[in-house]
């Protein structure tokens, strides 16, 4: 399997993504009501934004991962840590699916960090889930982040956690 990442573009990708944020199983991006035009809305101010880039993750050239990388000292984590020169915030998500394949997400997490930290200037990624989503806290763990604490962010309770380079290639050389 080859995972490969293009920009996201919001008028040809937000049909696409609609379905995949508005499932069930992706109740964490609280976009649950969203609207095909909604979600393009949403995804056309985040293009806009020099702070922030959104990707679809290509399977096998299929698309089945929508990938968010955000500089965290301008969005989302705001005064909420101390950030340090080189971090980058990160959300994804896995396209739903009627056929799982054992360790898809797994995998789809470790290319997920491995495309962020081909960037040199990455040096820790950051990333804040909702305290009860124990799944994605199960799936970082294996790569590598460390909780550090739950913080209040407007929309929900998250555990912020961190992984830096060192603890990703650590994580990766023993769960291979």
């Amino acid at each position: 399997m080859t995972i490969r990442f293009r920009p996201l573009d919001p008028l040809k990708d937000a049909e696409l993504i609609h379905a995949w944020v508005t499932h069930p199983k992706a109740a964490f991006w609280m976009m649950q009501d969203a609207t095909p035009e909604d979600v393009e809305r949403e995804y056309t101010a985040f293009a806009a934004n020099p702070h922030h880039q959104a990707f679809i993750g290509l399977v096998d050239e299929v698309p089945a991962i929508l990938m968010e990388r955000y500089d965290p000292s301008q969005l989302e984590l705001v005064g909420l840590y101390e950030p340090l020169p080189g971090d980058v915030g990160m959300h994804f998500l896995v396209a739903p699916t009627d056929t799982p394949v054992h360790g898809f997400t797994r995998m789809v997490i470790t290319e997920v960090m491995r495309e962020l930290f081909a960037d040199p200037a990455t040096a820790r990624v950051v990333v804040e889930p909702d305290v009860s989503n124990k799944a994605v806290h199960a799936l970082n763990e294996v790569v590598g982040f460390v909780p550090e604490r739950e913080i209040q962010k407007p929309e929900k309770m998250a555990l912020l956690s961190f992984c830096t380079r060192e603890q990703f290639e650590a994580a990766v050389a023993v769960s291979i």
